[in-house]
């Protein structure tokens, strides 16, 4: 077979390739995405952006880092949409000092606390909550090794670390966890 025949062959392979990727890892990213923003429609635009840089960036193709590269993308475009979403919320609520009226429903504290577990993720270091979030997302210890470039052995303790970090920026803003202020 001829040179071009065969580049055509390997951009062919290449997309087949990309595409069972895509099908075996898309609803999870997307899923983890949504738990991040809260939007399930700007969930799916991110994890079309996270595919999209895959595609683009053939080196993290390979088969044993992938979904590690793909989570680990994903989930910093995801706070990074966070942060966006942060500090759009604190400039437009500089000019207008009224609080949204309280609801007496359970649902309301449930939206409200996921609300303070999202501000005190977008100010933590953004190597903590990526750890945070990857293993939020049920990913193993080696997985979270993977996506994070980091030593298997130190995850334990880095992920103790970031929960600390967590813990500590939620005291200081919210006060204990179940005590509202």
């Amino acid at each position: 077979m001829s040179a071009p025949g065969g580049a055509v062959e390997a951009v062919v392979d290449e997309g087949l390739h990309f595409e069972a990727l895509f099908h075996r890892h898309y609803n999870r990213v997307a899923i983890a995405i949504v738990r991040v923003v809260h939007d399930p429609a700007r969930a799916e635009e991110i994890a079309v952006e996270a595919f999209w840089r895959l595609w683009k960036n053939p080196r993290a193709a390979r088969e044993s880092y992938v979904a590690a590269w793909l989570y680990r993308t994903a989930l910093r475009l995801a706070l990074d949409e966070l942060r966006k979403q942060t500090r759009r919320i604190r400039r437009e609520s500089q000019g207008d000092e009224r609080q949204p009226p309280p609801s007496p429903e359970e649902a309301h504290a449930a939206e409200q606390e996921r609300e303070r577990v999202r501000l005190v993720l977008a100010s933590l270091d953004a190597r903590q909550a990526e750890l945070l979030l990857l293993r939020s997302n049920d990913l193993s210890y080696a997985e979270v090794a993977r996506a994070m470039d980091i030593n298997p052995s130190s995850v334990g303790t880095l992920i103790s670390r970031a929960q600390q970090a967590f813990r500590r920026e939620y005291v200081t803003r919210y006060g204990e966890p179940g005590n509202e202020r």
